[in-house]
């Protein structure tokens, strides 16, 4: 019997994404990179490791930032020891981010694979020569970016405007990565809890799903009527926003947008709410307009836990995960998005940035949906792989 070894959770991601295996075997072939360099401000976790090296299989040079506290520092470290240049570490700190952005942008790559729309959106401030285009990973990214198309004018292609990343990776990897972050900060159960849910767009619809699936009683919030309406069909409780707050147990907002959660809302929220985001920017929860109230007497906190509790000068007590930010990738042993559901999304960033690589997209391309034919073609490939 031979020696037994150690793997790591990076081995272990790894070998579950298997679409983005088979795409990097054709990519050291193919080599659709080649002398092409590519920046991203990303989520550094052992996920994205594997969409990284299946481009640098294809022949790219990649320089990597993060995004606001998602950068795993093992996941960092092994992609520097892969000859994947990583720029900055994990902070909290917007201006200390923003610096890293300037940075990655100083290597002028020919392609930008975005999340969140920093890099694409400060490339227009700081123009540089022979950017080809790129991607962009989010709703909340498209929304940022929507204002710029005819400045930004060369293709652009959103991954979430694909159907497969809105089913598989927002309804179905952020509905269940939520509320594993709910049991894995809290160690509460969801049983009997009035849950509201702010959005109703893909990732509400998981999360609010799975919660129920947790035995929550769950409530919607959307400013939408249509999707409101939506919601109610599907069988969640739609109250009016001020009812819905006050009878939460637990407020999770899921929408792209600020300000979903401020100080306004105090007077509302009942003793022992609890306060989780799930949207790209730690914005929809206003973390510093909360605590700077004149309503709250102090703030105590469990940083191994990363879990806030503000007090109110009433006696009330709000608690708060990960200072607003993305709850699935903070935290105690931040794990994401399932590895299928990124392995499908991640094989349709490597798809898309092959495809405006080849240089056969024009301006019209800019911030348009994954093509009809990448969708098929990522989809038809994972099928073939697990039936």
């Amino acid at each position: 019997m031979q020696q037994d070894r150690q793997f790591s959770r990076i081995d272990w991601v790894a070998s579950g994404c298997r679409l983005l295996k088979g795409i990097a075997a054709e990519f050291a072939q193919t080599q659709p990179f080649a002398g092409l360099t590519i920046g991203t401000a990303i989520h550094l976790e052992p996920k994205t490791a594997a969409l990284l090296l299946t481009l640098k299989a294809g022949g790219a040079r990649i320089v990597a930032t993060g995004n606001l506290n998602s950068t795993q520092p093992a996941t960092a470290a092994f992609l520097a020891d892969n000859d994947i240049a990583i720029i900055g570490e994990q902070t909290r700190n917007a201006g200390a981010h923003h610096g890293f952005i300037d940075a990655l942008l100083d290597e002028k790559p020919d392609l930008l694979l975005d999340n969140g729309g920093d890099l694409f959106a400060r490339f227009l401030e700081r123009p540089y020569d022979g950017l080809i285009g790129g991607t962009e990973e989010t709703t909340s990214g498209r929304t940022r970016l929507a204002p710029l198309r005819e400045r930004l004018a060369r293709p652009i292609l959103v991954i979430n405007d694909s159907p497969i990343k809105q089913f598989a990776e927002n309804r179905h990897g952020v509905g269940q990565s939520l509320f594993e972050s709910f049991l894995r900060f809290t160690n509460r159960s969801t049983n009997g809890k009035r849950v509201l849910v702010f959005g109703y767009g893909a990732c509400g619809k998981g999360t609010a799903a799975c919660f129920r699936q947790g035995y929550s009683a769950v409530s919607v919030v959307d400013i939408d009527p249509v999707t409101t309406l939506e919601a109610h069909l599907d069988g969640f409780s739609t109250p009016h926003r001020a009812d819905a707050i006050r009878a939460a147990d637990v407020i999770v907002t899921v929408t792209g947008h600020p300000g979903i959660v401020t100080a306004a809302d105090l007077p509302l929220l009942k003793d022992g709410v609890i306060l989780m985001n799930g949207g790209h920017f730690p914005h929809e929860i206003d973390r510093d307009g909360l605590v700077a109230d004149p309503a709250v007497a102090s703030v105590a906190s469990s940083p191994e836990d990363g879990i806030e509790t503000i007090m109110l000068t009433d006696g009330r007590r709000i608690h708060l995960l990960a200072a607003g930010h993305m709850a699935n990738l903070a935290g105690p042993r931040p794990l994401g998005n399932s590895i299928e559901a990124m392995d499908l999304g991640f094989a349709m960033q490597a798809r898309c940035l092959e495809r405006v690589a080849g240089r056969t997209l024009g301006a019209d391309a800019c911030l348009l949906p994954v093509p009809a034919d990448i969708d098929r073609a990522v989809a038809s490939a994972f099928l073939d792989l697990n039936r």
